[in-house]
């Protein structure tokens, strides 16, 4: 009896001590966080958003980095690339990052002009489920070369590239479309 006694005292001792109570304590209240304003900068679908999107894919924006396979700079210019702006100084070329910004910048303008019909007859179009922008356009030349850019585009995809790492027209016009480009003004003599 006094044994049954015990464990009774035991088990109403342990009912008691996890059974839920009906009073709010502290713990059943939640607090949330005051609204702070953070000044997190995001790019706009704009130029400046358009390059630094394209650059972080090319070099994670460094402007002294050079591929393994000797592509230069923050958008990893070709030498030949560069050879059409007069640039021919590939060191001095990756300690100016001014040069190679007015650089990109002419390319832009080269291709837009070299794809202006492409561009005309593509954008608005879907290409293998990739919507064509004229941001994606120019970003795909500048992966694959402009003529690669219309190939594709006339084959209506079925012509395609990739380069050595892999990376095809078709990401390219995916991952940079939807960007306004449309103050890049289309020059064949662009310079820097």
């Amino acid at each position: 009896m006094k044994k049954y006694f015990v464990l009774c005292i035991l088990f109403l001792g342990f009912i008691n001590a996890t059974s839920i109570d009906n009073k709010t304590s502290v713990l059943d209240k939640v607090y949330l966080p005051k609204n702070i304003d953070y000044n997190i900068p995001y790019l706009q679908k704009d130029f400046v958003g358009f390059k630094e999107a394209l650059a972080f894919k090319e070099s994670q924006g460094k402007y002294t980095v050079v591929n393994t396979l000797g592509y230069l700079g923050k958008y990893q210019f070709g030498k030949t690339t560069l050879h059409r702006f007069g640039i021919n100084n590939s060191q001095a070329f990756l300690q100016n990052p001014e040069l190679q910004e007015r650089a990109f910048l002419a390319l832009c303008k080269v291709n837009k002009w070299i794809l202006r019909k492409d561009i005309r007859r593509s954008v608005g179009k879907t290409i293998n489920g990739i919507k064509i922008t004229e941001s994606g356009i120019l970003a795909a030349a500048h992966l694959s070369g402009a003529g690669n850019v219309k190939k594709f585009l006339r084959s209506n995809g079925d012509i395609r590239f990739s380069d050595a790492y892999g990376a095809s027209i078709q990401l390219y016009l995916k991952k940079f479309g939807g960007y306004n480009v449309s103050n890049i003004i289309a020059n064949r003599k662009a310079n820097v």
